[in-house]
């Protein structure tokens, strides 16, 4: 497929400023930005559009191996594609979990086979794979579970998280819960009929103790943290106090600025539960405002899918996440429309900033030399997000009935284009990335 063509007329959104201009890509990167430039390859108006780097997920669960029945890299990445994601990092919670070099090398060749956007995966955790972690080759980092989620990778013994962030150099990406202190909140309850008790049982302490620990590790040991999915007002309070020279970085999730508990529990059910879970008002809008002060550096979606059918159990049975990669551009475009934040915000967000977090090469800017992942969206269009018309295999969302101005109405992933007014080309193949040590 041709890996060149031409944008014209399109507003571009740069580092730091907004920019009406052409670009030209040649053999899937960026080779001209300009007035004037030649005509390559196929020729795009993009009157009245913008044009963004290619938005990168940073934390992905697309189900393979293992569970394909809710999720394959295939029907993931479709979904990320009409989401205007060029680039999303899988998590390694897999059955089996992704623990050794053997099986990241099986999925990499999955996704080689399969994703129809760019690819990065995390290595998991455990008690007794050191040297495996420290070995593998290209990932983007190393997952600990320091709370139980879903699956079977659980690291919440000090000593072995000590010895994790005291041998090695590679990111450590954290899912920060503390298990002791879930396990003391369900001896205490008694009631575990109403998924209402979710957020109980996942309180704001366990969130805030599991961060202040590997805070604490990364500073004594000056590794690279990532902090995922942060929740709490706590969490940003605390990591506002931190030293000016740290090495710690963390995420937000749209849902967690976006859907709030009581309403989301008495409107969603077990479709609202997740891990971490959503948690009130005074939460959200302290992430939001801990986003827009560069507490939090980046944007996730912890895009966790689950059948209808799973979900539509009593809680204690239903398992916890959701579906978003194909949601979260809309939510931060809408946010746009409504005066909340800017399209260079958003593009820092949700692609430069990760990129960068993750030492990725060619990605996250429009920059001559970059690779060509990009998306134009319009910020006029309306649609509402409506069950039973994604592209996610699971095919429901949280946002169900939910009216977003402002939409990706093609992605461009390496020079080709992927999705087009709401299709999927899904000839298409994304590579994987290449990650700076």
């Amino acid at each position: 497929m041709n890996a060149s063509l031409t944008i014209r007329n399109a507003e571009l959104v740069l580092p730091g400023r907004i920019e009406r201009a052409d670009v030209s890509v040649i053999n899937g990167r960026i080779y001209a930005i300009g007035y004037g430039i030649p005509d390559v390859g196929d020729v795009i108006n993009a009157e009245g559009l913008c044009l963004l780097p290619g938005i990168i997920d940073p934390q992905v669960h697309f189900r393979e191996p293992g569970a394909d029945h809710k999720e394959d890299l295939h029907s993931g990445s479709c979904a990320a594609a009409a989401g205007g994601v060029t680039s999303y990092l899988d998590m390694p919670n897999n059955v089996p979990p992704v623990i050794t070099r053997q099986q990241m090398a099986e999925k990499k060749q999955l996704a080689a086979e399969k994703s129809v956007v760019n690819y990065g995966f995390f290595m998991g955790a455990t008690s007794e794979n050191l040297d495996e972690l420290n070995a593998v080759e290209n990932v983007c980092g190393i997952k600990i579970f320091m709370g139980s989620s879903t699956g079977d990778l659980l690291v919440d013994n000090p000593v072995v998280l000590e010895r994790i962030f005291a041998n090695g150099s590679r990111l450590i990406a954290v899912h920060a819960e503390d298990e002791s202190v879930l396990q003391t909140n369900k001896d205490l309850l008694n009631d575990f009929s109403d998924v209402r008790i979710h957020s109980r049982l996942r309180d704001e302490s366990a969130a805030l103790r599991a961060t202040k620990l590997a805070v604490r590790l990364s500073l004594q040991y000056q590794r690279r943290l990532h902090i995922l999915h942060l929740t709490t007002e706590d969490e940003c309070d605390f990591l506002r106090t931190l030293p000016r020279e740290h090495r710690i970085s963390t995420e937000v999730c749209p849902q967690h600025f976006t859907l709030t508990v009581p309403e989301c529990y008495q409107k969603l059910g077990t479709l609202a539960q997740m891990n971490p879970p959503l948690r009130t008002k005074r939460h959200a809008d302290a992430l939001w405002q801990a986003l827009k002060d560069g507490i939090i550096d980046c944007i996730a979606t912890d895009h966790a899918p689950h059948t209808l059918a799973e979900k539509d159990q009593p809680y204690g049975k239903a398992p916890s996440g959701m579906p978003g990669v194909e949601t979260s551009l809309a939510l931060l475009l809408d946010r746009v429309n409504r005066n909340d934040c800017t399209l260079q915000e958003v593009a820092f967000w949700m692609s430069e900033s990760p990129a960068k977090l993750y030492r990725m090469k060619g990605k996250g800017r429009i920059e001559v030399g970059q690779d060509a992942d990009l998306v134009l969206v319009d910020l006029t269009l309306k649609k509402t997000v409506t069950n039973g018309e994604l592209n996610t295999r699971v095919n429901w969302s949280p946002y169900h009935g939910m009216e977003l101005r402002g939409w990706p109405v093609r992605t461009i992933v390496n020079g080709q284009t992927v999705f087009l007014n709401g299709e999927v080309d899904e000839s298409v193949r994304g590579r994987e990335i290449c990650f700076a040590r």
